[in-house]
């Protein structure tokens, strides 16, 4: 079963933005530094189970992107039961993944993501608890 777990939004200042979303109602529930990814995860949720996580960059691909495109929406995670078989899939019917194998991720989760070239221009992070 899938589902969309969370939005993900590079900010430059993660503390700045919490506050933003704490004003609107979420939850600040967590904070985690990502060292793969360089990055500080900011987790917020709604009332309803919604989720954003916030990436602050220290470094990397979310620095980039940010210097690059400006702060905002970075990618959409879905949940998925098996992001190994999945990833196999989407690579034989010629979706293309930003890694060979799955990560560890945030959460002691496993992602992947699905280029946006391939994906109608939108990031999709993979994530398997």
């Amino acid at each position: 079963m899938a589902r969309v777990d969370h939005i993900g939004i590079a900010v430059r200042n993660g503390e700045e933005a919490v506050r933003l979303y704490q004003l609107l109602g979420f939850r600040l529930t967590g904070k985690e530094y990502v060292e793969d990814q360089e990055l500080w995860a900011y987790f917020l949720e709604g009332d309803d189970g919604s989720r954003i996580e916030l990436l602050e960059p220290t470094g990397g691909v979310i620095a980039k992107f940010i210097e690059k495109r400006g702060e905002g929406i970075h990618h959409i995670a879905v949940e998925v039961d098996d992001v190994r078989v999945l990833s196999k899939k989407l690579k034989e019917v010629g979706f293309r993944l930003i890694y060979e194998e799955p990560k560890k991720g945030a959460r002691s989760t496993l992602v992947n993501f699905i280029h946006p070239k391939t994906s109608y221009g939108v990031l999709i992070e993979l994530i398997q608890k």
